[in-house]
């Protein structure tokens, strides 16, 4: 079957994020195009023939000045070499170009040339070209001291460091799953940098920093808009698995116990709670920015997450015994499963309250 998407530089940062967002979309087949010395232009037509919507989404953003230059042209000329070889070229080519095209760097000279060639390739075979011009990405699962200046900080942070700013400037930036969204919907002439945010580099730290010294214990700091969500959940990502779960204090006198289970700092958000019968599971989906809080308050039960699209597993077993936090991470596809024999009672907080509209809620099995 032919694949509906098909998708350069898929493993990379963006491309995980560009495929996470499409299965939420329920884009249907995606198709990995691999570029390089060992792909052949007889492989690349193969793959980008017949889809919907090609993204050319490799590149090549560290490194030497040639090799910045002559990766990024390179890519563009096998590519557009492989269009030209295709049985049926795709509708649609989105090129995820950068702000930075144009300027006089080796890395903007090389991102405009290369959109002359994607340009000038798809204009022959009549194909649909958007030049989409993104600014500084950030998100969950970023590399620290490659991707940006959050993954950096949300890195040093989460280990305990004290980042420093060397130089201090306004950056134009956009969280990844926002961009994969435009990847995904753009036409022509459509302009990413509309959607960005602009912060200073010390306010990043500030902001942060603020978020890490309330996280480690398991706080919730005020979350005033989706840029602060996505702020947020991409510092959570640094912090996952190795912090949780979090112990919580239960405080006991003679009438009883006392256990508080969030505290939120000026955020909105929805508690429930369930009961969960003998080896039955809930849950199965994962969310794109919703933060999530699970507390088992008696009973036994694993708590499974898997990042998506990957094997990467994690398990706690927690009991309503010895409470804890565990939040989970955006785009870990997550369940609880009632490992005891009695009834499971377990509280679940959310920072935004349920929208059937809208649940950014997406099924999947562990």
């Amino acid at each position: 079957m032919t694949a509906s998407l098909a998708i350069t530089g898929a493993g990379g940062f963006l491309g995980w994020h560009t495929r996470v967002r499409a299965r939420a979309q329920g884009a249907g087949q995606v198709s990995a195009v691999r570029l390089g010395a060992d792909a052949s232009i007889d492989a690349v037509a193969e793959a980008v023939s017949g889809v919907g919507r090609l993204l050319h989404l490799a590149g090549v953003n560290r490194g030497t000045p040639h090799e910045i230059r002559d990766g990024n042209t390179a890519f563009a000329r096998q590519l557009a070499a492989g269009l030209r070889r295709a049985s049926t070229p795709p509708a649609t080519l989105v090129y995820a170009n950068s702000t930075q095209a144009g300027d006089t760097t080796d890395y903007g000279s090389a991102k405009m040339e290369a959109a002359e060639i994607l340009g000038a390739t798809a204009a022959d075979m009549g194909v649909e070209f958007v030049d989409l011009r993104l600014p500084s990405l950030f998100g969950e699962h970023g590399r620290p001291f490659y991707h940006s200046v959050v993954a950096t900080f949300a890195h040093q942070l989460a280990q305990g460091g004290q980042p420093r700013v060397d130089v201090d400037r306004e950056l134009a930036l956009l969280h990844a799953q926002d961009a994969a969204d435009l990847l995904l919907t753009a036409t022509p002439g459509r302009a990413a940098d509309t959607d960005a945010r602009h912060r200073t580099v010390s306010s990043l730290l500030g902001t942060l920093s603020h978020f890490a010294a309330l996280y480690r214990v398991g706080e919730i700091p005020e979350l005033l808009d989706a840029f602060d969500v996505a702020l947020f959940n991409t510092y959570r990502s640094f912090t996952f698995p190795t912090q949780w779960p979090i112990p919580l204090v239960r405080r006991t006198d003679q009438r009883g116990s006392f256990v508080e289970t969030v505290r939120a700092h000026g955020s909105s958000g929805q508690l429930s709670y369930s009961t969960t019968m003998p080896g039955v599971v809930r849950g199965q989906h994962f969310h794109l920015a919703k933060v999530e809080r699970f507390v088992v308050i008696s009973g036994q039960a694993e708590i499974a997450l898997r990042r998506v699209l990957t094997d990467e597993t994690v398990r706690f077993q927690v009991s309503g015994v010895e409470p804890v936090i565990v939040d989970m991470p955006t785009m870990w596809v997550h369940n609880i499963t009632n490992t005891g024999d009695n009834l499971l009672f377990t509280l679940f907080w959310t920072n935004e309250l349920f929208d059937p509209a809208s649940p950014d809620t997406y099924p999947e099995d562990v």
